[in-house]
């Protein structure tokens, strides 16, 4: 059994401030998780970078921490465009929300919104040191020759399109739409991308983007539920089953999502850097993907 030494301090400080903000979430009564959710899930991604560290011996925030600390400033602007579009589908809304003013809201759902990609991509390494995924043998190939890359990027506009003129019907295609759109573009300009990864029949890193989320997910929606602010769902033809908040079938949308942040970000790292950082985000051994990353 490994030594608890082993675990860095900033494992032992994660773990503190998650459960001192986990119980207060839910012990308080009135306005409080406009306060308490950065807190929390800082905690939570110190936590699981700690075991990330401990189970490979590198992770998101040893690698870097200035790269660290970009991915909680380039998470608020990709969920504000989320919320963009949520205008338009309506499928989540905040109790709560008349309780700030404007300014106020925007200031606080902006330093909680930063903490959603350091928790997925760090889930996300999570996941790709598991044995299962690690095992995994190759999976079918989707070629990323540059027409086929070209009809994802037509595919992705289409969905768009159904989604802008139909929410109420086509609103899955906002957790889809962009991934095909993004995923697309970087592969064509030589960024980062997944559709590179398929191409040579490596699906583990989908796999842990999608583990990785889905944890966070069950985390979201479990720590939401006794929140306050807190949202709520309207997913037409979906309500039922309901865990938490979330009916069972809206826990799928978790999946594509993780690969629009992973697409967000390495177009965002190029445009931000001009040069990419390829082996910041490790979702695999770096040895098994260094044929696609590098």
């Amino acid at each position: 059994m490994k030594s608890l030494k082993k675990y860095p301090t900033h494992f032992y400080f994660g773990i503190v401030i998650l459960l001192l903000a986990w119980f207060f979430n839910w012990y308080l009564t009135g306005l409080r998780t406009h306060l308490l959710f950065f807190p929390l899930w800082l905690g939570y991604s110190l936590t699981v970078d700690g075991i990330v560290w401990h189970r490979k011996g590198s992770s998101l925030l040893t690698r870097g921490f200035k790269k660290y600390l970009m991915l909680f400033l380039i998470s608020i602007p990709v969920w504000w465009f989320f919320e963009l579009l949520n205008n338009v589908t309506s499928n989540w809304h905040y109790l709560g929300r008349d309780s700030f003013s404007d300014f106020e809201y925007f200031v606080y759902a902006s330093i909680n919104f930063s903490t959603v990609i350091p928790a997925v991509f760090g889930s996300a390494e999570l996941a790709g040191t598991f044995k299962w995924i690690k095992n995994m043998g190759p999976g079918p190939r989707i070629s990323s020759g540059k027409n086929s890359t070209i009809l994802l990027i037509i595919i992705g506009m289409i969905m768009m399109a159904l989604l802008l003129s139909k929410p109420s019907i086509f609103y899955i295609f906002l957790w889809l739409s962009l991934f095909f759109i993004l995923d697309s573009i970087n592969h064509l300009f030589g960024i980062r991308s997944l559709v590179s990864y398929t191409n040579n029949k490596n699906w583990k890193p989908l796999v842990s983007l999608a583990i990785g989320c889905l944890i966070c997910g069950f985390f979201w929606e479990m720590w939401n539920f006794y929140a306050y602010p807190k949202w709520i769902y309207h997913t037409p033809g979906v309500e039922f089953l309901y865990v938490f908040e979330m009916p069972l079938l809206g826990y799928l949308g978790y999946i594509p999502f993780s690969f629009e942040l992973f697409a967000f970000y390495h177009l965002f790292s190029r445009v931000r850097s001009g040069v990419e950082s390829e082996y910041y985000i490790q979702l695999v051994d770096p040895l098994i993907s260094k044929s696609v990353d590098g």
